[in-house]
């Protein structure tokens, strides 16, 4: 079967690419926006407004070059060719009042063997009201014991799908009482299905008919000469022949009104941002990296990458005067080369630019200040100052005793 399917262009584009890519004649295009424009979305459901390719019995004059071969058993006007927008879930021109969604649902599809028998509710639609779904693919569940695995199909080759339907238009009482009694009109299609073909038996035992833009089984499905059934239109309601491409996808897409272009990227695929698993999957490649040997080092570069190389390979980068500091079994550091780069003697440390330490000296061992001297203590009932008992003589006050000013400790600690 097909309940879900992808279908997020604009008429405009459809028109467009089926005219360019297909060379197939469109004299009519519905509106991209507006009442009863149809829905681009990558979640088309049942009950939305799909476009649908039909031949139009009205004045034509450039008949599509696919299907010029006249029929000798009719002398109707050449007819034109529109895209329409019309509500997916056939409804019948014999109902006049509004069916329930539930009973759409059972029209959303039709099967190809229903169509050989004579008579039933297919009967006047399959004579003269064949037509085209646009589509982009379809989806179809995998059921795998308690779960239910979504899976996209379209054509390998990334054209549009052009699935065969059947049309009606039914005119049914105004919604909530409106129109002074006035009926609406409404159009609405339905999906031929047949059987799977070999590459998606394994997913269900139905698939959409799919026809190509430039195949004889489309200008016999929508020749309006063709009044009558016959084998050469049963003919045409068979499994796919060509190539297609079938991939699991995202879960969400089971719940209808979700819609998003990831809905149609593999699951496991880098493009699928959504997927915990690449989420997880990409985090652990980052994390992993391959620890130096010996006689190898970890080298940053100048934009920040790091690769683990040889000493040797190191050492001879830097007589090349790339400026890699090295030591063997630790992490070297590369850095930019300066063009006056002298050979740093033992010892000697390069005050940073930027850096907020002002105790480094540019030349030399770094030294630390020695604490200052023990300012007076002041009592809170006297003024005199007494010395404290540690700066007696013979004896030495421990290392930190005494205070300093709050800007030198600062100072020592960075």
């Amino acid at each position: 079967m097909c309940g879900r399917y992808a279908m997020a262009l604009r008429p405009s584009q459809v028109r467009q690419m089926l005219q360019n890519d297909y060379d197939l004649q469109v004299d009519d295009t519905p509106a991209d926006e507006g009442d009863g424009a149809p829905r681009q979305s990558y979640n088309f459901a049942p009950g939305y407004n799909g476009v649908v390719y039909r031949a139009d019995a009205g004045a034509g004059h450039n008949h599509h070059q696919a299907l010029e071969e006249p029929q000798e058993q009719d002398s109707s006007p050449t007819p034109a060719f529109k895209l329409q927008s019309m509500k997916w879930g056939l409804i019948p021109s014999w109902i006049k009042s509004s069916p329930s969604f539930p009973s759409t649902l059972k029209t959303i599809n039709c099967r190809d063997d229903s169509l050989a028998q004579s008579g039933g509710m297919w009967a006047s639609m399959k004579s003269k009201k064949r037509c085209v779904v646009i589509a982009q693919g379809f989806y179809e569940w995998l059921q795998k014991g308690k779960e239910k695995i979504p899976h996209y199909v379209k054509r390998k080759d990334g054209r549009l799908m052009l699935l065969a339907g059947l049309w009606d238009c039914a005119s049914l009482p105004p919604l909530n009482g409106e129109g002074d009694g006035e009926t609406r009109k409404v159009w609405s299609y339905t999906i031929i299905t047949t059987s799977s073909n070999d590459q998606l038996r394994f997913l269900h035992d139905r698939m959409p008919v799919i026809l190509d833009a430039e195949s004889e089984r489309l200008r016999v499905w929508l020749d309006l000469g063709r009044r009558e059934w016959s084998k050469e239109l049963q003919g045409v309601l068979r499994p796919y022949e060509g190539e297609l491409e079938v991939y699991p996808v995202s879960k969400e897409v089971g719940k209808v009104g979700n819609d998003d272009a990831v809905f149609v990227v593999p699951v496991g695929s880098r493009e699928n941002k959504g997927n915990i698993e690449n989420f997880f999957a990409n985090a652990a490649a980052k994390s992993k990296k391959r620890e130096p040997l010996k006689g190898e080092v970890e080298v940053e570069m100048v934009d920040g990458r790091k690769e683990v190389k040889s000493v040797e390979e190191v050492k001879r980068e830097d007589e090349e005067g790339m400026g890699v500091v090295v030591t063997e079994g630790k992490q070297g550091v590369k850095r930019e080369a300066e063009d006056h780069a002298e050979e740093e003697p033992p010892g000697k440390k390069v005050k940073e630019e930027g850096s907020p330490s002002k105790n480094v000296q540019e030349e030399g061992p770094v030294k630390w200040e020695s604490p200052v001297k023990e300012r007076p203590k002041s009592s809170a009932t006297s003024n005199k100052h007494t010395r404290s008992p540690e700066k007696k003589k013979g004896k030495v006050a421990p290392a930190g005793a005494g205070s300093q000013k709050i800007t030198k400790f600062f100072g020592n600690s960075a």
